[in-house]
């Protein structure tokens, strides 16, 4: 291996671990020789790497700089051995993505499920982020690729799929308010709630409709996992705001209803699969996006989640 990758893999999980024995032990050679090569190239730059305290060793600014570098470096190795497998036509590979909370149960565990049947050569890892932790990583090239709400203002991103996703209200089977295909948010008046808080996405979209219609909110409970407002929805603690996509596998087993907010200042949200721009996926990568690709409209807003068509005010 190149002395300059060797240096890497040491200053890496010295910058994890935060000490030259333990990092040692992880990576069985000396701790010398791996001082010894953290000290060369900290000569040559000019500059510290580590600050050397009592407690044990932290990056310095120019050591961020270069564990940045080297966690691009990393996967860039991992991309060139894909592709290196691509031409001796072998389907193997290691792909990473990053999700949404949102995404954890449904359309995405199944493409994965169908991914494994068809390449088991190809393993797949999936980071579930907050929505801008998902853009960071994707445009840092920590991910090959990623699914996010409202991408469009990075330049950092390329857009290989979207789909509009609604706000509306969420409410167990055989709630009247679940009749209605669409109702205003009005509607959840003097009922009790259980609405997202931050940094959930559609957090800020109940902030505005609660602004903006003046309301005084029956808010029950607030949280900032979607599993725990779902369940708290299906143990009858009261009326919860999601977005389509947060309950679409509990509303197709029939087991909450959906209502669309019809308040004309709401707009649908835009779901998208992104790449980072600056990079070409590789061919494991470009597989798994393919799969789920082909999907990605079943995450949309679909009427067949009502009960029925008419309209509420």
């Amino acid at each position: 291996m190149p002395a300059f990758s060797r240096f890497l893999r040491y200053f890496m999980a010295v910058g994890r671990l935060g000490s030259i024995r333990r990092a040692a032990d992880e990576l069985n050679v000396s701790a010398s020789a791996i001082a010894r090569q953290i000290l060369n190239v900290e000569a040559e730059i000019g500059m510290p790497l580590f600050e050397r305290l009592p407690s044990g060793l932290r990056l310095t600014a120019a050591g961020e700089i270069m564990m940045g570098a080297g966690n691009r470096w990393h996967k860039n190795m991992i991309d060139i051995r894909a592709q290196i497998e691509d031409l001796r036509g072998l389907k193997r590979g290691h792909v990473d993505m990053a999700i949404i909370d949102a995404l954890a149960k449904g359309h995405i565990p199944a493409a994965i499920r169908a991914i494994q049947s068809r390449y088991p050569g190809i393993t797949v890892s999936v980071k579930v982020l907050e929505n801008d932790a998902v853009r960071k990583a994707v445009a840092s090239g920590e991910v090959d690729f990623g699914i996010l709400f409202e991408p469009q203002s990075y330049r950092d991103l390329t857009v290989r799929a979207f789909v509009e996703v609604v706000l509306g209200f969420v409410t167990p089977a055989g709630h009247p308010l679940g009749d209605r295909r669409e109702a205003r948010f009005s509607a959840c008046t003097g009922s009790p709630l259980i609405l997202p808080a931050e940094p959930l996405a559609v957090c800020q979209q109940v902030a505005v409709l609660e602004g903006t219609t003046g309301m005084e909110l029956d808010r029950k409970v607030s949280s900032d996992n979607i599993q725990m407002i779902t369940s708290l929805i299906l143990e009858g603690v009261g009326i919860g705001v999601l977005t389509s996509l947060d309950v679409i596998t509990e509303i197709r087993a029939g087991l909450l209803s959906f209502t669309r907010i019809s308040d004309a200042l709401l707009r649908p949200m835009t779901l998208a699969l992104c790449t980072n721009s600056a990079r070409t996926p590789s061919y494991a990568a470009s597989i798994v996006l393919g799969e789920i690709e082909n999907g990605f409209a079943q995450l949309s807003y679909p009427a067949s989640m009502h009960r029925n068509a008419e309209n509420g005010d």
